[in-house]
């Protein structure tokens, strides 16, 4: 393919990475406000955010069948347009049933958008014959800081919910329909002889393919952990550090939506580099040095009580999660055994599972012990990438 075509290609799937990280950030910085809206404590505000991750659970068999009849890039962009919709309602009509029915929707639309992006990526990544699924992510961290700044501008001045996230969802869905007319169209003959060259090695660095669709399976599940450790690290981020700052850490209310900003910060920053590590390192070492900053950097959110620590340490954490979604993408698209987009629909749904988990249960341990208490379970994540990082030993067959 022409050079030009692929570098617009490749423009066009960074830019539905950014639009996909724009919609729904713009939501975070302002969910204190609607907690205290909503009169909700720690255990219910956990509930009502999992009506998000269950929508994504709920679709979880929709994205393949979906992106094989449509194709990526128009599901991708479509996707996205409907998303900044449902974005929109959730956050201006003060209803709470609304504002759950509104996160219901976009979590069902986000999981699709999300796969068919990462299949477009990936097949112009296939393409272009060298690394770049890393650099994509990047704009996806671009996305939510510019969606993180928007929040956290809008409730620093109180723009009415109804026109804050209106101006979003015109923004980013023309972004959307703009980058669907430069995408590549898919070529699933060429995706199924690319999955069939792939082989994950064993600890010995040889050849194995998994012996049929059950093993192929059971082979994701690794590679599921590393993805969800790596989303679990932004969860803390998204749903937790505006509130943590602003009623555990008293921050200003124009600091409050900063820690996650900090967070995709970093994270842009180590995922514009990734492609590049994991070509001098190899993934598996780079999954196991953002483990340990993982660690250290949430780690020090707890254990320090001080904003500008807990920035540092959102950076840090953001910096060592910045590889591990798009690294564990990669190695599930390329899974012996599997339909095209079967691999990344399965492990995106493994990883909207945890979302479903994750904030109730926070949510109710704040209550019981606080919710600095609470933070302590994340700085773990980084152990578990660690521990997964050897399942990212999978090659394509030269």
């Amino acid at each position: 393919m022409d050079p030009a075509r692929i570098t617009r290609a490749r423009i066009a799937a960074s830019l539905l990475f950014l639009t996909n990280g724009a919609i729904f950030s713009n939501l975070l910085p302002r969910l204190p406000e609607i907690k205290d809206m909503f009169e909700l404590s720690n255990a219910m505000y956990g509930l009502a955010l999992i009506a998000f991750p269950i929508g994504g659970v709920v679709a979880g068999p929709l994205p393949a069948p979906i992106l094989r009849r449509f194709g990526t890039a128009r599901t991708a962009a479509v996707g996205s347009v409907l998303l900044a919709t449902a974005v929109c309602v959730a956050g201006s009509v003060p209803v709470l049933a609304v504002f759950g029915a509104g996160l219901f929707l976009a979590g069902v639309l986000d999981a699709v958008v999300d796969t068919a992006q990462n299949a477009q990526g990936l097949r112009v990544q296939r393409l272009a014959g060298t690394s770049m699924i890393n650099s994509m992510h990047a704009l996806w961290s671009v996305g939510a800081v510019i969606g993180g700044l928007m929040g956290t501008g809008a409730a620093a001045l109180h723009v009415p919910f109804v026109w804050h996230f209106l101006t979003s969802a015109v923004l980013f869905s023309a972004v959307a329909v703009l980058a669907m007319r430069w995408a590549v169209p898919d070529d699933p003959d060429s995706h199924a002889a690319a999955q069939a060259e792939s082989v994950p090695l064993d600890t010995a660095g040889l050849p194995r393919l998994p012996r049929g669709t059950g093993a192929a399976l059971l082979a994701l599940l690794p590679i599921a952990v590393i993805a969800m450790s790596g989303v679990l690290v932004e969860d803390v981020g998204s749903n937790w550090s505006a509130v943590y700052l602003r009623d555990v850490l008293s921050a200003p209310v124009g600091m409050v939506g900063l820690g996650y900003v900090s967070l995709v910060g970093a994270q842009f920053v180590g995922r514009i580099l990734g492609d590049r590590l994991i070509d001098a390192l190899g993934a598996v070492l780079v999954t196991r040095i953002g483990g340990v900053l993982i660690l250290v950097g949430l780690g020090a959110v707890a254990l320090v009580p001080a904003p500008w620590v807990a920035l540092a340490g959102f950076a840090l954490a953001g910096f060592g999660c910045a590889t591990m979604v798009p690294t564990a993408y990669a190695a599930a698209d390329r899974a012996p055994g599997l339909k095209p987009g079967t691999g990344l629909t399965l492990v995106s749904w493994c990883m909207r599972i945890v979302f479903v988990i994750s904030p109730p249960l926070v949510g109710l341990f704040a209550d019981a012990v606080g919710l600095r208490t609470a933070l302590f379970v994340f700085p773990f994540m980084g152990v578990l990438a660690f521990l997964f990082a050897g399942a990212l030993r999978v090659r394509g067959r030269s």
